[in-house]
């Protein structure tokens, strides 16, 4: 079922709210939180469907807040609220409002979503694109117990790891930490069926990738050993060596499928290591609502932690001048190209979105 709304309000919505759901003969709610996207139009249908597929692990109330500040003085002053609201099968298992804010109720936008939030319920504010600097202080954000950005999206993107954990707030998350969930629990399960003793790793991953600096900072905090970051052509994450006295652990993906995990003394084995889509990676964050310490950890570590190979002779050297090193580009070229290719890799970014 949908609803079109204009120029309407917040009581209105939910008095339409509460039709459709009896219209559809559901008397009670039935969901367990509020899923605030913070999305412009050119975002908002593949942010809308992940989150419409993630509610059928979650049933939630999802709020698509799109903001229409307009360019001109006049088109500024006219306040203007249209609303969509989606229910049933085109809602997945909850109710989707989409909330079109025109002119200076585009600056209140809170004011406009507080009425909407289900009642007892936690809330949750993604950000799939233009995440403001500190999560926490932006005024949706602080109506929220989880906050979730992705760094992979921004034109810089191993930079805004700074950022994070420059505003780090408990609550905070980043998907760059999501798409690492399987890659961290493989080498964790590689370590307690073999304990020994790691005296050195390297990450390898294509460059500017802020998913592979996360692995490699987790792996230099919870390891306590030096780590290597090795530029690679990609797809994402393509493998990680983990050094003992035995020989080397070696997880490799080349190919963003399949992995293959090896390890001294016993047969190779094939282990499932897809990339995921962001619908999966959605719901994997709404299981836990609870502060991730652990990415609080790895985030506020400096990506310089990582070094790059000696054979470089660029120790401690960002990711851009290690592809510099092992490539024979000039400094300057690396950063002009990677200038014109910032917005290629943003819009890359949405279709992409995994490692």
């Amino acid at each position: 079922m949908k609803i079109d709304l204009t120029d309407t309000t917040s009581s209105k919505i939910n008095g339409a709210l509460m039709e459709a759901r009896r219209a559809a003969g559901a008397g009670a709610a039935g969901m367990v939180l509020t899923l605030v996207i913070v999305t412009d139009e050119g975002s908002a249908y593949d942010a809308l469907k992940a989150a419409n597929d993630a509610s059928r692990e979650h049933p939630s109330r999802t709020l698509a807040v799109i903001k229409r500040a307009g360019r001109s003085p006049r088109a500024r002053a006219q306040a203007r609220l249209d609303a969509e609201i989606l229910v049933g099968s085109d809602a997945g298992s909850g109710e989707t409002v989409v909330l079109r804010m025109h002119g200076e109720l585009a600056s209140h936008a809170q004011s406009v979503v507080l009425p909407l939030l289900l009642p007892d319920a936690p809330v949750v504010v993604w950000w799939p694109e233009n995440a403001p600097q500190a999560p926490a202080k932006d005024k949706l954000g602080a109506l929220a117990q989880r906050r979730i950005t992705d760094a992979v999206t921004a034109e810089s993107p191993v930079d805004q790891l700074a950022q994070r954990a420059a505003t780090y707030t408990p609550g905070d998350t980043d998907l760059a930490w999501t798409r690492i969930t399987g890659w961290r629990s493989m080498l964790a399960a590689a370590l307690d069926q073999r304990p020994t003793k790691v005296t050195h790793a390297s990450v390898e991953g294509e460059p500017y990738n802020p998913s592979v600096e996360l692995l490699g900072l987790w792996l230099h905090n919870r390891l306590d050993v030096p780590v290597e970051r090795v530029v690679t052509a990609g797809p994402g994450i393509t493998a990680v060596r983990l050094g003992t006295e035995d020989g080397d652990i070696v997880l490799d993906r080349p190919d963003g499928l399949m992995g293959t995990l090896s390890m001294p003394g016993a047969p190779d084995r094939m282990v499932a290591l897809k990339r995921r889509e962001v619908a999966e990676l959605i719901a994997e964050e709404l299981r836990r609502l609870d502060p991730d310490d652990i990415y609080a950890t790895a985030v506020r570590t400096p990506v310089a932690e990582l070094g790059t190979p000696a054979a470089d002779g660029a120790d401690g050297a960002t990711p851009a001048e290690t592809a510099e090193a092992s490539g024979g580009a000039t400094a300057e070229a690396d950063a002009g190209a990677a200038a014109e290719k910032a917005p290629a890799r943003k819009a890359a970014a949405r279709k992409r979105n995994a490692s």
